[in-house]
């Protein structure tokens, strides 16, 4: 069962809900539950902060008992999101705008939202003016207001829009399936290339494939059927304490191994001990993409430094790796093929 409790909204910026004697931080999604205000009363699920989840920071919202229960809700919709569940909602997905054709579009898959913001910097940076998009899949956390990043490279104008597909909602636009998002990125959005991960939150087991970063595999296979260039942001690390992520994490070699057709792989041209392991891991199947990263011109962007608690001084391969899958995207949609 839900470990829901009642509280009462104490503070909103940021939210904080007292839930008998304790003052609490919690995550109100606006979308589901509108806008929290103080002295709500509020149903709130505790159970990850009960726990000490490293993605249980705070609550969440379940319902606002004071001003939630009088929404008018949809006159009709095509599909539902989170459907057969307590927070099922109306969508209209990118599926069904028409489809006017497009042509095939560069797509970046990562496996962790850490790499999405020196990503996108790095493609905005070497490919000025493109429209790059995102869209956000299983893997990570669910709702698509949780991020930070995102909202920050939207402000920027580094991402041109971002799209919730699968059970990922409350993007600027939803879609049902990855494979839906990226036929309607290359036609209908008008995107020039695609950047394609899970949000922040990624879960894990410390297992190979009990990983959200696993769904890297299923959106690499997607944008291979539709015939679309296909990057993979390699997961490296140069600061993880944990042999099975430091340098080339065993999750990207297990994508690798498990892909049913070829990927290019960027890699930062100045690490030649990742570079080797990283041919090795692809060996005749994938291609290796060295590219020159600006790492020092990222860590003077204002953007995230840090990943895991670790700076970019402190994992610099980390940065690095996402910053060449970047620039070989933007390389790849201005001159429409692989660098």
């Amino acid at each position: 069962m839900l470990k829901l409790r009642r509280g009462v909204v104490s503070g909103t910026d940021p939210l904080v809900v007292r839930v008998g004697d304790e003052e609490r931080p919690a995550w109100s999604d606006a979308g589901l539950v509108g806008e929290p205000r103080e002295g709500d009363e509020v149903v709130v699920n505790v159970e990850a902060r009960d726990l000490g989840l490293g993605s249980g920071g705070f609550d969440v919202v379940h319902v606002n008992l004071t001003r939630g229960l009088d929404a008018p809700g949809a006159d009709e919709a095509t599909a539902m999101k989170l459907n057969y569940s307590s927070v099922q909602h109306p969508v209209e997905p990118v599926e069904v705008l028409r489809d006017e054709g497009g042509r095939p579009i560069p797509v970046l898959v990562l496996s962790l939202h850490g790499q999405l913001a020196p990503a996108a910097w790095a493609a905005g940076r070497e490919g000025r003016g493109m429209r790059v998009g995102y869209i956000q899949t299983a893997g990570g956390a669910l709702p698509g207001g949780l991020s930070n990043d995102v909202a920050e490279l939207r402000g920027r104008e580094l991402l041109c829009e971002h799209v919730t597909a699968g059970p990922a909602y409350g993007g600027e636009r939803e879609a049902l399936t990855a494979i839906g998002a990226l036929r309607a990125a290359a036609g209908p959005l008008g995107w020039d290339a695609a950047i394609v991960g899970p949000g922040p939150g990624i879960g894990g087991s410390a297992s190979a494939l009990g990983h959200g970063g696993m769904a890297a595999l299923d959106t690499a296979h997607a944008s291979l059927s539709l015939g679309f260039p296909t990057l993979l942001a390699a997961r490296m690390s140069s600061g993880d304490e944990r042999a099975r992520h430091r340098g080339l994490s065993h999750h990207t070699e297990t994508v690798l191994l498990m892909l049913l057709g070829g990927v290019r792989v960027p890699t930062p041209a100045d690490e030649p001990d990742a570079l080797g392991r990283l041919r090795e891991a692809c060996g005749e199947r994938h291609e290796v993409w060295p590219a020159e990263v600006p790492a020092e011109k990222y860590a003077e962007s204002g953007l995230p430094v840090a990943h895991m608690g670790r700076s970019i001084r402190e994992d610099h391969l980390f940065f690095a790796s996402a910053l060449a899958a970047g620039v070989a995207l933007a390389v790849a949609a201005l001159v429409g093929e692989a660098p």
